[in-house]
């Protein structure tokens, strides 16, 4: 990632705010287009602001930054920060640009990593209107098609309005070898073996406890799918000991920290596993020397849904960063912040969510309040926030981070701080990275 926020691209204007009223930032078009994107679920409503208004900011800003500094930002959205709707408007708007379409291509290849989002990126494209595609958009589309074997274009074969035979046809995309194209005939014709998945067997009337406990057998369940269905096994009386031996062998690469949380919340009789796996990924993790505060935001719009359409919050975004931060810290003093700052136990896994979390009432956001309550000497601070503070953010006394966990358009996090837009494990090592400079 690159450092956007050093002082010249960061001033307070006169009437600039927050949503809550502190003073907020002017801040570049490249940093205003990283803080639109990499917390970001395209086109979901989030506390402050609907996704509509989120998705008109990012297609006026990418015009105002160099294509190489949006291409950048598109792969980091999908390779680190794990999203998949806003780097294909990234790429669609690219498309619309003389001066970034050159890199369309390149861009929209690597960040397409499923195949549905061979389909979703043209509905995309064609969200104001059929039109024709561009060259570098046939091209970005036929070098991503390969990618994908039967089971892939399977799973996604879906009866959409833009179906993947489709976005064969549109881009022209040529087999790499004859039994590849064997399979995309097969695709054309509507003859793929239908995949062995959980939804695939529910829709066609198996029964699901008898269909989970298959798939956790043979390892056919996948982590997302595995933590999003605990509650179903859950209903469907599955085999516990499937179920934990599936979690403790999980692959967590790919798995955002606070989707454990969330799973915890309609799960917990299998906390304990499900704790062990969101701290597996970090055992290893080279730890930040001295002494770290961390400050965490628990104000009442930290605790709405990641987006009308989510279980999740925005607290259990916080909550798993601040749990991955514990594990990483030589030295860590945390505290909950809303009308007040409270000093916190630095406990370990999910009794520091439950302890953040009760700490106080989410109430107002008075992040400048809080910093000031901070009393102890420290080698960096850590604020993890959606930013919309009530008051006036003083600068750090040291290192100071904010973690911004929203999409909102202004920000207090700027200037004598770094500003890092996600809520990624990438954070980290982004801290880390930085600090060996």
């Amino acid at each position: 990632m690159a450092r956007l926020n050093i002082l010249k691209l960061s001033t307070l204007l006169p009437g600039l705010r927050t949503h809550e009223g502190a003073p907020a930032r002017s801040i570049s078009p490249e940093a205003e287009l990283r803080r639109a994107v990499l917390a970001c679920l395209l086109w979901e409503d989030q506390f402050y602001e609907d996704g509509v208004a989120i998705a008109a900011r990012i297609r006026e800003l990418v015009p105002k930054v160099a294509a190489e500094k949006v291409a950048a930002l598109a792969i980091e959205a999908r390779e680190q920060m794990k999203l998949r709707h806003a780097p294909l408007l990234l790429v669609r708007e690219m498309a619309r640009l003389a001066t970034h379409r050159k890199l369309v291509a390149e861009t929209l290849e690597r960040v397409i990593q499923r195949a549905d989002e061979l389909t979703e990126f043209v509905a995309i494209y064609w969200a104001e209107g059929r039109a024709p595609l561009s060259a570098q958009v046939k091209k970005g589309l036929a070098a991503a098609i390969p990618k994908f074997d039967e089971y892939a274009l399977a799973k996604y074969n879906r009866d959409t309005p833009v179906k993947l035979r489709d976005v064969l046809f549109l881009s022209h995309a040529k087999p790499l070898h004859e039994a590849q194209a064997e399979l995309w005939k097969r695709l054309i014709a509507g003859e793929l073996a239908a995949p062995d998945t959980w939804e695939v067997a529910l829709s066609g009337g198996a029964d699901k406890r008898e269909t989970f406990e298959r798939l956790l057998s043979e390892r056919k369940l996948g982590a997302l799918a595995l933590l999003r269905n605990l509650r179903n096994m859950q209903e469907a009386k599955v085999d516990a000991k499937l179920v934990r031996d599936a979690l403790a062998v999980m692959k967590t690469d790919r798995v955002l920290p606070f989707r454990f949380i969330a799973a915890a919340r309609y799960a917990p009789q299998w906390e304990e596993e499900l704790e062990q796996a969101m701290l597996k990924s970090v055992a290893a993790q080279r730890k930040l020397a001295g002494k770290t505060v961390l400050l965490v935001d628990v104000s009442g719009s930290m605790t709405a849904p990641l987006s009308n359409r989510s279980e999740m919050l925005r607290t259990d975004a916080a909550y798993g960063l601040a749990i991955l931060l514990r594990e990483i810290c030589e030295d860590v003093a945390i505290y909950s912040f809303s009308d007040t700052a409270i000093r916190v136990p630095a406990r370990r896994g999910f009794a520091l969510r439950d302890a953040i979390d009760s700490s106080q009432v989410h109430g107002g956001t008075y992040l400048g309040r809080a910093l000031d309550a901070v009393r102890e000497a420290y080698d960096r601070v850590i604020v993890i926030t959606d930013e919309q503070s009530h008051d006036r953010v003083p600068g750090p006394r040291g290192r100071g981070y904010v973690i911004n966990v929203a999409s909102f358009k202004n920000g207090v996090g700027y200037g004598p701080w770094t500003h890092i837009d996600g809520w990624s494990e990438s954070v980290v090592e982004y801290v880390r990275e930085l600090e060996s400079v």
